[in-house]
């Protein structure tokens, strides 16, 4: 004679009972202290037992590393073990790797972080001068910029915004959190341009600007 045991939905979900919350918080401090590229709590909860909360290990694991030397950071919609803003300069010698942007390039980029999504019309229209074509493929190939959609104008005309490594870059959670136009202008990296439909001078867009005309404010 057989018995039959019928399983509830409480003992089944018992055999899968997640972890402690102590230990899936120990799970995403590791994955995410092997992991060079910034991680999603999906992509997290992917790589633990079944039943983990990845978002409240994530809540515990970023209050543990406050005021630390490294912090648990919120890039975009993911997450990364960062070194501490305010420590970045320990780290100069052994990592920086100048890399000189054009004026114009530093300008686009700043167009396209505030006025994301946004076309090369635009950007132009913005500036005062036209774009050039290698202006935005020297932002492309740092995969700080991207194609977005399409607008649904005449011509479909394709938009830029910047990606998720220009926000890691920078240490920023979100384009929000950039600093204001004013700041951007007293710290050189915008020019006060004349309005458009006006003449803009000897000046032209081209990636053979001088060195005068080239930063080295962006360094990893």
């Amino acid at each position: 004679m057989s018995i039959v045991t019928e399983v509830t939905e409480d003992q089944e979900e018992s055999l899968f009972e997640a972890p402690p919350m102590a230990e899936q918080e120990r799970m995403v401090e590791a994955i995410l202290f092997a992991t060079t590229e910034p991680i999603t709590t999906r992509e997290l909860e992917a790589r633990m037992p079944h039943g983990c909360d990845a978002a409240e290990a994530l809540v515990y694991l970023r209050k543990r590393y406050e005021g630390r030397g490294v912090q648990v950071m919120k890039v975009g919609d993911a997450w990364a073990i960062r070194t501490a803003a305010d420590l970045g300069f320990l780290m100069q010698k052994e990592t920086v790797e100048t890399r000189k942007l054009s004026r114009a390039a530093i300008e686009t980029l700043a167009i396209i972080a505030y006025h994301q999504p946004v076309t090369r019309a635009e950007i132009e229209e913005i500036r005062g001068v036209s774009v050039s074509r290698g202006t935005v493929d020297q932002l492309l190939e740092l995969e700080w910029i991207r194609f977005g959609r399409r607008k649904m104008t005449p011509g479909r005309p394709v938009t830029f915004v910047v990606t998720q490594s220009f926000l890691d870059h920078f240490g920023l959670e979100n384009a929000r959190d950039l600093p204001g136009l004013k700041e951007l202008r007293a710290a050189g990296l915008l020019e006060n341009r004349p309005p458009p439909g006006t003449l803009p001078g000897p000046e032209t867009d081209t990636e053979e600007e001088s060195e005068e005309g080239q930063s080295e404010l962006f360094e990893d």
